[in-house]
């Protein structure tokens, strides 16, 4: 596997308005990209931080994974996501190692990316997240 950044840090908000208004106000910084994807329940804002991004996530729903992060942690860091270069294989060798995976083949996210996260317990209490660009 080879990871080429880090993709962008996931932080769960309350609601995608307070997080962008947060950012406009402290660093005058706009969302270059907002989207919902349906299947993770959630709605996302990116801001650009030189190679990487801030990915603000709103629960769309409060049974899934933000929503029942939010009601158990509150708001704060939710992710970080590591670009690799090949998804698939990167799944692969993990599941091969033994690593306790939340996703045993990747499926689709923001960004039109290929996405897989591996479980926390695995990573120290951290949830990662494997992700692998349209383009790569």
């Amino acid at each position: 596997m080879k990871i080429l950044r880090i993709n962008h840090l996931g932080i769960a908000s309350p609601t995608l308005d307070e997080a962008m208004g947060r950012m406009g106000r402290l660093f005058g910084m706009e969302a270059d990209h907002v989207e919902e994807v349906a299947e993770q329940r959630v709605r996302t804002a990116f801001f650009p931080v030189g190679p990487s991004t801030l990915e603000y996530l709103e629960a769309t729903d409060p049974e899934g994974p933000v929503g029942k992060f939010l009601e158990k942690k509150g708001p704060g860091i939710h992710h970080v996501a590591f670009e690799v270069d090949d998804v698939d294989a990167a799944v692969e060798e993990l599941l091969a190692k033994g690593v306790r995976m939340i996703d045993t083949s990747p499926r689709p996210g923001a960004h039109g990316c290929r996405i897989a996260f591996i479980h926390p317990a695995e990573t120290g209490g951290v949830l990662m997240e494997l992700c692998q660009s349209p383009r790569a």
